[in-house]
């Protein structure tokens, strides 16, 4: 190996060293997890899978890790939590179909059932512990439902066959996507006692929503005009506004928004290249890389933590990063390696140096220590 290129390999590693640590989720080296969501009491629900492949809905509580269970079946995810603890997901049922539940510590788990189909699934909470997801319908379609602990109402389509729910507020409104007739999927807001609301693209044929704070600010992504490309947007109500514009390159996709509006998600610049996570406040577009990014980036709290999962080269992790670091302390581990990496630059100069004093034409040899 040539001793240049292995500096400048372990020098784009410290960072890396310095981020190591264990998953909030507890699970062992072997597992991959990914984190959910996270209420105000600082209550965690994700998901660890293991080496077989099976899906474990898990909550974190005061330090405790409790595994949610199934409906009779071997798996089981958790997607959101609200602040009375509840929480939504799916698990199989005995007869191995995903379901919708609802949990909490005090009742258990509670199957929601379908739209007359096989399978549903819930993917978020609001305070009243109304539930939003996707469910089966008779006719082998999916529709986008709210259930609010007594009925399980279907949302329906723009048209098309199929339809999902992907966020709830507090004021009960409903963002998500649905199909047109023509099956291009269209990002919509659901509004009790107004119905379903076509929200507009960034040029392209399709759109998804995925989350709305209780101001009714709605994020999501919109394909381009291009139709190959995406950007994440934002929509206040009045107008779509492209915050993929401000990345100026790659596909980006808005998932999450809090109290405060702050938006965060994943951009993609190269194809072969890692996902990174943006960081939308205050008008400002922040785009992070290597510890202070997630590799799945799922949402951020009202205090600016920003939930999801990084990636170790083998499995998924859940992770945190926070929206306003700015710097990173590092751990001991790094600094020797830094250590080494300057005395490796020393010796250099040093020979360097020798080579001159006497005389020598270095230029050429320089690449034998190189």
């Amino acid at each position: 190996m040539q001793r240049a290129p292995f500096a400048i390999a372990l020098l784009l590693a410290l960072p890396l060293a310095a981020s190591a640590g264990t998953s909030p989720l507890g699970d062992r080296k072997t597992d991959s997890s990914a984190m959910a969501s996270i209420n105000a009491a600082g209550e965690w629900v994700g998901e660890i899978k293991d080496e077989d492949g099976r899906r474990r809905a898990i909550m974190v509580s005061q330090g405790r890790r409790i595994e949610i269970g199934t409906l009779g079946g071997s798996d089981s995810t958790a997607n959101a939590i609200n602040n009375q603890g509840v929480v939504t997901g799916g698990a199989l049922t005995a007869g191995n179909a995903w379901h919708a539940f609802r949990y909490d510590e005090a009742h258990g788990m509670r199957d929601l059932g379908t739209l007359g189909g096989s399978s549903s699934v819930g993917t978020a909470i609001n305070e009243s512990g109304h539930i939003v997801g996707y469910a089966d319908t008779g006719d082998g379609n999916y529709h986008a439902f709210v259930d609010n602990g007594v009925a399980m109402l279907g949302l329906g389509t723009f048209g098309g066959k199929n339809s999902y729910a992907t966020a709830i507020n507090g004021n009960g409104y409903v963002v998500g996507a649905a199909q047109l007739p023509n099956g291009y999927r269209r990002a919509f807001l659901y509004k009790p006692g107004s119905g379903m609301i076509e929200l507009p693209t960034l040029g392209g044929r399709i759109s998804v929503a995925t989350a709305i704070n209780d101001a009714g600010i709605v994020v999501g992504a919109s394909e381009m005009p291009d139709e190959r490309t995406w950007h994440a947007f934002m929509y206040d109500g009045k107008r779509m506004i492209d915050l993929g514009a401000m990345i100026s390159q790659g596909s980006s996709f808005a998932n999450g928004i809090n109290a405060n509006g702050d938006i965060v998600g994943t951009v993609k610049i190269k194809d072969h290249d890692a996902p990174h996570t943006f960081i939308y406040k205050q008008g400002r577009m922040q785009l992070r890389f290597g510890p202070d990014s997630l590799y799945v980036t799922r949402d951020i709290t009202d205090n600016g933590t920003v939930i999801g999962a990084t990636y170790t080269g083998h499995v998924l992790k859940s992770g945190v990063v926070h929206a306003d670091r700015t710097a990173r302390r590092m751990g001991l581990d790094a600094w020797a390696a830094l250590a080494f990496l300057a005395g490796l630059v020393m010796y250099a100069a040093y020979r360097a140096r020798e080579r001159i004093r006497k005389g020598l034409d270095f230029s050429i040899k320089l690449v034998s220590f190189a």
